[in-house]
């Protein structure tokens, strides 16, 4: 089984996390919440019921040139694998995925946006055992 779908959004990072005192850490990302979110509604639309077993999961992240960028590849902030932890979490609350501990093949792209579009391009394999 395949599945493939986009999620339109700011991809946001998760992992990264900031002290706000007395021993309590945040995430860094103030974005965070609206791209799970969005990642979530997606699945919870196309999704009946989570996939299971062995995953092979590829992302292409699209992410908002900065007018001041002329380079090709976003090799600043937010980091890959950030990305990739935000829509693995968000894939099995989203109920698209059983568990991220499934995704057995990972394959992630990091590219500028050449037409305003932003967000993730995703595609889930089941890999048969």
């Amino acid at each position: 089984m395949i599945s493939k779908f986009a999620v339109f959004g700011v991809p946001a990072p998760q992992g990264s996390k900031r002290h706000v005192g007395n021993g309590r850490m945040i995430e860094a990302s103030k974005f965070l919440p609206a791209w799970r979110k969005a990642i979530e509604t997606e699945c919870q639309s196309l999704f009946e019921e989570p996939m299971d077993g062995a995953l092979e999961v590829e992302l292409w992240f699209y992410l908002p040139r900065p007018s001041s960028v002329s380079r090709d590849y976003p090799t600043v902030m937010p980091d890959l694998d950030k990305l990739v932890r935000s829509v693995g979490d968000g894939l099995t609350q989203g109920g698209a995925i059983a568990d991220d501990a499934r995704i057995v093949d990972l394959h992630a792209y990091k590219r500028y946006s050449v037409d305003g579009w932003t967000g993730v391009h995703i595609k889930i394999t089941q890999i048969k055992d």
